[in-house]
């Protein structure tokens, strides 16, 4: 692979931008350098990027959307999933996961394996890390958009198929903690695969038992849950007390920007994650859609089930995200940043070779302009989107 030099550059590290210059060799960073030209960078096998004076920042990380452009997860075939690829690079993010909502156990088997074999391929857009579940072992109470009748209790010999499946590719699993048989099985398996709490009406103390068992976050936070009461803090009181990463969905919908602004300042811009939980209607006009099962009608860009009206993911992407945040609470981007970045590599164990720009990681870094929209999209080394 050749050598890419960035070059005219603000650099996101350490949380400020500095003006500068990035050597990229084998799809890594090499070294980070400073404004002026230094002879090592002259040589003639480099590919050079100008920025043009442009923010380079690490490339965002999705670590939960069940789709977007036409294409719902549960429902994907290999193409599918590379055509979501393509599209998330144009919105900033160079990895992701692919959410599976509650479904059959032949249709999530199926969905395992084919975002499985996706996620070893050569990048085409945004790096497909694996897969996310988000069930089957939920509340009923609070199953959101998820098919009550497929829900059920913990069951690790499902959840064994269920790896045996993904082979390794399984990266990210949300539990309802009270749910009978979750705890052992959250126990188990909390080493070897990154556990978020959610679609639970938990009490404070089983959540906090969650926590200490090595549940790391909790999903979408303060939607599907049992919410803060003085005498019954619950779920929503252990997130925002105990160490966990706390998902956000932030298209102004599914949290009111005061619930943007509270979380942040409660848990620090170092524990929040920002999610899109989109679905297939993301980068599409309003209609009729699916997420899994059900139908969903998107209208003003708003998705809920045709069903009951219950909100069914968003059409949010991550680089509008961002620019919602900067809306939100007020604060500079370089503060915010590590929202679509750090954090959600944290969470996934992956913080040493995604989610910075230092040397050694992945090459995963987007060019945003002064109005933080996303120019250029580069994931291992490879430019995979230029607007």
């Amino acid at each position: 692979m050749k050598k890419m030099l960035v070059d005219h550059v603000r650099i996101y590290t350490d949380g400020a931008f500095q003006e500068g210059r990035v050597l990229v060799s084998d799809g890594k960073f090499q070294k980070i350098l400073g404004a002026s030209p230094e002879p090592e960078t002259q040589e003639e096998d480099h590919e050079v990027l100008d920025g043009k004076g442009m923010c380079m920042v690490p490339g965002f990380i999705d670590i939960h959307t069940h789709g977007a452009v036409g294409v719902d997860v549960n429902a994907a075939e290999k193409e599918d999933l590379r055509k979501v690829s393509a599209f998330f690079a144009t919105q900033g993010v160079t990895a992701w996961n692919a959410s599976i909502v509650t479904d059959s156990e032949e249709n999530t088997l199926r969905c395992l394996k084919t975002i499985r074999d996706v996620s070893r391929e050569e990048v085409c857009g945004a790096r497909l890390l694996g897969s996310h579940l988000e069930g089957p072992f939920l509340s009923k109470e609070y199953k959101g958009s998820m098919p009550e009748h497929l829900l059920r209790e913990g069951d690790e010999t499902l959840l064994a198929r269920y790896r045996e499946a993904a082979e390794g590719s399984l990266r990210y699993l949300t539990l309802a903690p009270e749910v009978a048989g979750v705890l052992p099985l959250l126990k188990k398996i909390a080493p070897e695969v990154p556990v978020a709490l959610g679609h639970s009406g938990a009490d404070y103390e089983t959540s906090m038992e969650a926590f200490s068992l090595g549940a790391r976050a909790v999903t979408h936070t303060f939607n599907g849950m049992i919410l803060f009461h003085q005498h019954h803090p619950s779920l929503m009181g252990a997130a925002l007390t105990s160490d966990c990463f706390c998902e956000a969905i932030c298209d102004g919908r599914h949290l009111h920007p005061g619930t943007v602004r509270m979380l942040i300042k409660c848990k620090t811009p170092e524990k929040v994650v920002a999610i899109t939980d989109s679905i297939m209607a993301a980068g599409l006009p309003d209609g009729a859609y699916k997420l899994g099962v059900n139908d969903v009608v998107v209208e003003n860009g708003d998705a809920k089930l045709k069903s009951n009206g219950v909100r069914a993911g968003s059409t949010l992407t991550l680089a509008q995200a961002l620019r919602n945040l900067v809306r939100f609470t007020q604060k500079p981007p370089e503060a915010l940043l590590p929202l679509l970045t750090k954090n959600p590599a944290t969470v996934l164990g992956i913080q040493d070779q995604k989610g910075e720009i230092r040397e050694g990681m992945d090459a995963d870094f987007v060019l945003l302009d002064e109005d933080l929209q996303v120019q250029v999209t580069v994931v291992e080394g490879r430019v995979v989107y230029r607007r």
